[in-house]
């Protein structure tokens, strides 16, 4: 059996559960509570979804410039990364922004040999 951590979805269930078998006098409020949290929780949870499923969709400004500087020749993750200028970028951003290209199909991604070193190589898709 392996051991799964309860969600505080699940947690109320449980103290529900116990509130509707006990004897107690504020039952029906305490029940009233549990479904409220309930629902703010189940709320808070689509509306994260939504927001992450826009980003997913929309992608944002570094993937575009990443796109941008691809050509149909082969570049290394730090060729990409000394064409742009922005301090703020770093070779981990650029690698996940490559990420999504590949997995969207807009960026082939092949192993090439650099200084006798396998390196992974980007251009666009064909």
């Amino acid at each position: 059996m392996e051991n799964k951590k309860m969600t505080k979805k699940e947690y109320y269930d449980l103290i529900k559960n116990v509130i509707v078998e006990a004897n107690i006098e504020m039952k029906d409020e305490l029940i009233e509570f549990i479904d409220k949290q309930k629902a703010q929780i189940e709320a808070k949870a689509e509306k994260a979804k939504a927001r992450a499923a826009e980003k997913k969709e929309n992608g944002d400004e570094l993937r575009d410039q990443i796109k941008s500087l691809l050509t149909n020749e082969l570049q290394t993750v730090d060729d990409i990364t000394n064409q742009i200028a922005d301090e703020e970028v770093t070779r981990a951003k650029v690698i996940a922004r490559l990420g999504q290209l590949v997995k969207n199909n807009e960026v082939e991604k092949t192993d090439i040999k650099v200084d006798s070193k396998t390196v992974k190589a980007y251009k666009l898709a064909e």
